[in-house]
């Protein structure tokens, strides 16, 4: 395998239309309420893809150094597991994604902002910062919250309240409660994402004493709570879209749920934890597929 197959291989790639279904999102709302700008949308999109990949970096570093990556884990192999890149190399790409993230933020916070709003401009780069070390934080360091149980709310608080209203405000400079319809529905549905990796991974971070929130409540208990989070999402979607749509073309993304009802089944009838690796892609997809349909249904020309 060549280099650059694997940093892409580290970089997870897979994993980047979910986490920009945020952004998508918090976009079509502040077109929904009259402001858009295209360049503020792109670095917003660069921003939260850097965010990502230092993420999955640093899991990958994280979870290979602890141990926890090893022959008994079902998902794919990473990249320090393999021996495809070695510690030192996977460090100084954090290291260099991380200096990549703050120039982003930067760059996508004075465009936003500018320096008349000081206030808002720090602010932002002190949100973008927590950010960049919620992506670190999660399996690297003996503190790392995800050995704790608190992944689920990390995700749900940056995947969704932060990504979904966060880059609304950036547009629009101002925040409405029913905003947070859909931000928490991006949330727990990015946090049910979390939860199948957990699921999956049940037996092996059980053994290496990665304390999930499936280890800590159980395999069972972590399906129940997989509905919960699914069934949240679609009662926000929906309780958004009555409040708001004008025209029936503004139901289309409900349509996003379908596959998701399907998903629902299949892991009602999963027994097996390794069973749930495929079901992974399929939640995620089917988040960003909610994002764009949103974005195609509520878009209007200014």
């Amino acid at each position: 395998m060549t280099k650059i197959k694997a940093w892409l291989n580290a970089a997870r790639l897979r994993t980047l239309p979910l986490s920009i279904s945020g952004i998508v999102m918090g976009t079509t709302l502040a077109n929904f309420y009259g402001k858009s700008d295209v360049l503020i949308f792109i670095l917003a999109l660069l921003t939260t893809i850097g965010f990502q990949i230092t993420s999955n970096f640093a899991n990958d570093y994280g979870d290979g150094v602890k141990g926890t990556d090893n022959d008994d884990r079902v998902g794919p192999k990473r990249a320090l597991q393999s021996g495809i890149l070695g510690r030192k190399e996977l460090k100084r790409g954090i290291f260099i994604s991380i200096f990549i993230c703050v120039l982003l933020v930067v760059a996508v916070v004075f465009l936003a902002f500018g320096a008349e709003n000081i206030g808002l401009s720090l602010l932002f780069l002190g949100l973008g910062i927590a950010s960049i070390w919620a992506a670190i934080k999660y399996t690297m360091g003996s503190s790392a919250y995800g050995y704790r149980g608190l992944g689920d709310i990390f995700v749900f608080l940056f995947f969704g309240l932060l990504a979904v209203v966060g880059s609304m405000f950036l547009f629009t400079k101002f925040i409405t409660i029913v905003a947070f319809l859909p931000a928490i529905a991006i949330g727990t549905l990015s946090a049910g994402v979390l939860n199948l990796n957990n699921l999956r991974d049940f037996e092996s971070d059980r053994k290496a004493e990665k304390n999930t929130l499936v280890v800590k409540m159980g395999f069972a208990n972590g399906k129940r709570y997989h509905y919960v989070l699914l069934g949240a999402a679609f009662f926000c979607m929906f309780s958004f879209i009555v409040l708001t749509a004008s025209s029936l073309i503004q139901y289309i993304p409900l349509l996003a749920f379908v596959p998701i009802a399907f998903h629902m089944i299949k892991v009602y009838r999963t027994k097996t934890p390794a069973l749930f690796d495929p079901e992974l892609k399929k939640l995620a997809l089917s988040t960003f597929l909610l994002a764009v349909l949103m974005f195609i249904s509520y878009y209007k020309i200014l």
